[in-house]
């Protein structure tokens, strides 16, 4: 069936054993793990955790997160890592790429299915001319992915939200118009989407057609609402700012109708982990008011789910 979860990201001062231990005692099957690179912590909000260190694994490390959450009764649902891997500075997109590379093989040795991350955009370039950058890094990747036995899952978020991500922000993958560009590019079926319903609500588009679209290609799903405020769209314009007009919120207090999204994922069998990621502001004063907004999102959602 459906296995709830959480995204490890809003966990940030959390040990990996504390976030385990979390996860287990209230009620949730599994954990998407943050996986950013130790010790080079990115600005960004939810971004730069990092639960499990990729580069200092050693086989009684991996060994230990195995037993340890196999001890819990819970399972890690995938490894998550969201950089800008098509970074028009090509160091810095390297760095991206070849952290992949290393969570992928991480991944496979710890026998967790999915890495989830972006593929990345240069932000003042074409749809265009990043596809044809696609299409010279991400075969490589998704191959040793392939060989590894891991899936790729991609975050269609087009991480356009504050003015430096202006005007293509940092992720091509953002449509089903240019999913299908990705995905006749690289066939593999190996690549497939991190689905979270939330960025195509505030694009105006329907949430629930890539379900039924895209059924072989959903390889974990994420669980955000989103609040689109008319009065300000009306000012605004869709081609402001996007925060000027719609804000993150937990699942039941934005206009995603959730039992029709649940609904759809029932109609195609999806069998597989739909993780809460939390990223409304109005709950991050404190540990205790994170807690409860992990709870919150967890109580609205169960009345959907077979428990």
């Amino acid at each position: 069936m459906l296995d709830l979860g959480i995204v490890s990201a809003i966990l940030a001062d959390n040990t990996f054993e504390q976030a385990i231990d979390f996860v287990a005692a209230n009620g949730f099957k599994c954990i998407e793990i943050m996986c950013w690179p130790a010790g080079n912590a990115d600005a960004r909000r939810y971004a730069g955790v990092t639960h499990i260190d990729v580069e200092s694994l050693t086989p009684e490390k991996i060994a230990y997160i195995k037993e340890y959450v196999a001890s819990k009764g819970i399972y890690i649902s995938g490894l998550g890592y969201y950089p800008n891997p098509l970074d028009a500075n090509e160091t810095q997109a390297k760095f991206f790429q070849d952290h992949i590379k290393k969570i992928i093989l991480a991944a496979a040795q710890l026998g967790v299915p999915v890495v989830n991350t972006f593929i990345g955009r240069d932000i003042s370039k074409s749809v265009a001319y990043n596809l044809d950058k696609y299409k010279e890094v991400w075969p490589e990747i998704v191959k040793l992915a392939e060989d590894n036995g891991v899936k790729i899952g991609i975050e269609n978020c087009p991480m356009f939200f504050t003015d430096d991500e202006w005007p293509g922000g940092k992720n091509l993958a953002t449509t089903p118009a240019i999913w299908d560009k990705m995905f006749n590019i690289i066939p593999s079926e190996t690549l497939g989407l991190n689905y979270d319903p939330s960025h195509l609500l505030w694009q105006q588009m329907d949430y629930c057609r890539p379900i039924y679209d895209y059924t072989e290609r959903l390889h974990h799903i994420h669980l955000k609402d989103a609040k689109v405020y008319k009065e300000k769209l009306d000012r605004v314009g869709i081609m402001a700012n996007p925060l000027e007009y719609h804000s993150p919120k937990l699942p039941g207090l934005g206009d995603i109708n959730w039992g029709k999204f649940i609904s759809a994922l029932n109609d195609v069998r999806y069998r597989g982990p739909i993780v809460i990621e939390v990223e409304d502001k109005a709950y991050e004063g404190s540990s205790t008011d994170i807690e409860k907004a992990i709870l919150t999102a967890r109580n609205y959602l169960k009345q959907f789910l077979p428990y």
